[in-house]
């Protein structure tokens, strides 16, 4: 399980975090649903070991991550804007991100694990250049299979996509939970957050101030609690 355990972050006299507390179960996609400054990239960036809290805990499998590079092997990472070499295919990039990792794979291997991010098989073999934002990130998702991780922090994964890219989107992060694969998100999307999600966080100046099940409220009802509670 992953968990944030009182998660303070202090920047000066600025309150980043203040006593952050939530857990994602395995299989499950839990979103963090927030305005800009909110606290959802610090909460993510102490999560990859990049920031370290004031006070309290990131812990997976009740161990803290903090300067735990084995368990960090076990996370992977999507940002907003995957960073990937524009000179090499699809294909050339998974087998180099997979190689830094520590994995070889053989030529199928990485087919298939392109494949299963849902990448079209006539583009594994072109450069980066040609390819879209949503076909970008399903490289990283491959780079996230291929890495094995058992979770997946994505910051802001549909901002710029558009609405047929971002239901491939929430249907691949579907099968990646029907695999036992965690998903943590951090969005502003709300109707992405209703759709892929099953438990939305909204956060507050770094506060946790409401939990909802999406199974218990619609995206109009998510809305108007949202904007009441900013």
């Amino acid at each position: 399980m992953l968990q944030a355990k009182e998660l303070t972050k202090r920047y000066n006299d600025t309150l980043a975090l203040n006593k952050l507390s939530f857990s994602v179960a395995p299989g499950e996609i839990f979103c963090l649903l927030g305005q800009n400054g909110a606290g959802k990239t610090t909460t993510i960036n102490i999560f990859l070991g990049l920031l370290a809290p004031t006070s309290g805990e990131a812990l997976l499998d009740d161990t803290a991550i903090a300067n735990n590079s084995t368990l960090r092997k076990s996370i992977a990472y999507i940002p907003e804007v995957v960073q990937l070499y524009s000179k090499l295919s699809g294909l050339e990039n998974l087998d180099f991100f997979s190689r830094l990792a520590g994995f070889t794979y053989s030529r199928q291997e990485l087919t298939s694990f392109l494949e299963q991010a849902n990448l079209a098989g006539e583009f594994h073999r072109k450069k980066l250049s040609k390819y879209s934002k949503g076909m970008r990130q399903k490289v990283g998702i491959a780079i996230a299979l291929a890495k094995n991780a058992s979770y997946i922090l994505m910051d802001e994964p549909t901002s710029g996509l558009d609405p047929k890219t971002s239901v491939e989107f929430a249907n691949t992060c579907k099968q990646l939970s029907a695999q036992g694969v965690g998903i943590l998100m951090a969005t502003h999307d709300i109707f992405n957050a209703v759709n892929v999600c099953a438990r939305i966080g909204i956060m507050k100046e770094g506060t946790l101030v409401h939990i909802a099940e999406t199974e218990d409220i619609t995206a109009q009802e998510l809305q108007e609690l949202y904007i009441k509670t900013i």
